[in-house]
């Protein structure tokens, strides 16, 4: 299994100059998860948003069930189609930890709210990442204060950038992310904050 880069589909040569940065990023966040949330193969984990690789293309051998609004017929492993803005289709604590990683930003804020109670209810822990807010260069189109733009204004800047859409990305303030999932710990860039994570292990939910 191969690992997935996250700008294979980006406009230009902004994605090709980002990738080894995210590719660090991922190594450094993926270290982060298993040393914080202390989980193993046995543990049981729901990615919520998984995409076409999730977290499965780094940890092939763990224990890991693939959760999207959309099919995923290239998904090595469990995979159920649903919608975490609504209701997934788990017992409460089916999980150890419930892992969303770049997801809530893509979800509008009326779902925001049920989409961090669903994670909650079917797993006894959560890992949970964002990109920040403060940080200067929006990571999706790769531009410099995209996210800080109005809209009207965001929308005809955004079509020099790596790609995405732009009205179906809302990067969350720090206050926001926390009154859904607590504490948030940041990733950093240098000295500024690239993301936030919030984390609560599995054996806090026992």
């Amino acid at each position: 299994m191969t690992e997935s880069r996250i700008y294979a589909q980006a406009r230009g040569p902004m994605g090709q100059v980002a990738e080894p940065f995210a590719a660090r990023a991922r190594r450094r966040r993926l270290e982060q998860f298993l040393r914080l949330a202390g989980v193993g193969p046995g543990t049981r984990i729901v990615d919520v948003g998984c995409g076409g690789f999730g977290l499965r293309v780094q940890l092939p051998d763990f224990d890991i069930t693939g959760v999207d609004v959309v099919e995923r017929p290239d998904y090595q492993g469990p995979f159920i189609r649903a919608d975490a803005t609504r209701q997934l289709p788990f017992a409460d604590r089916e999980f150890d930890i419930a892992y969303a990683n770049s997801v809530i930003e893509h979800i509008p804020p009326a779902g925001r709210a049920t989409f961090a109670s669903e994670l909650r209810r079917v797993a006894r822990g959560w890992y949970v990442q964002t990109p920040a807010m403060v940080f200067p260069i929006e990571p999706h189109a790769l531009l410099p204060a995209a996210h800080w733009l109005p809209p009207a204004v965001r929308r005809r800047y955004w079509r020099l950038g790596a790609g995405g859409d732009p009205d179906e990305v809302q990067l969350l303030r720090r206050r926001e992310f926390e009154l859904l999932f607590g504490p948030a710990v940041r990733e950093r860039f240098g000295p500024l904050t690239k993301s936030w994570v919030c984390l609560r292990a599995p054996s806090a939910g026992e």
